[in-house]
């Protein structure tokens, strides 16, 4: 499988864990992008990259990433989730591609359940590792 990881990535926390899955996933032999590390973090890139701006720069690479994989991880652990992991899930959703939830956290926004947007765009909602290690398992590579 080719899975982009939509995950929030502006704390050392947040950027371990999504590694921590990153390297869970690339273990079952699948292949991956992690925006921290094939697309740039925003605060962390310079203002202009190759002579465009930052941001066009990062969106267009994670939009031809998401046109890219098979399977979108969206890892919506948080207060909230990510707005940016939202934008992607919702864009991947709508090419098609197999969406597949990633949570650990109890918090949600509205009395216990998630938002119906996101959770039903979502085939499965993985609540652990070991969760994530057993669907990892199960998947066909080709």
């Amino acid at each position: 499988m080719k899975i982009y990881i939509a995950a929030p990535l502006f704390c050392i926390a947040e950027k371990k864990q999504n590694e921590e899955i990153d390297n869970i996933i690339r273990s079952f032999g699948h292949e991956t992008y992690l925006p921290q590390r094939d697309g740039g973090c925003f605060a962390d890139s310079p203002d202009f990259i190759n002579g465009r701006p930052k941001d066009v720069v990062i969106h267009e690479l994670d939009i031809n990433a998401i046109n890219w994989c098979d399977t979108l991880l969206f890892v919506f652990d948080g207060r909230v989730p990510d707005e940016g992991a939202c934008f992607e899930l919702g864009y991947a959703y709508a090419k098609g591609k197999r969406c597949i939830g990633f949570k650990t956290d109890s918090r949600s926004l509205i009395g216990g359940v998630d938002n119906l947007m996101l959770t039903v765009s979502l085939q499965v909602i993985l609540r652990s590792i070991n969760e994530l290690k057993i669907f990892l398992q199960t998947q066909n590579l080709n």
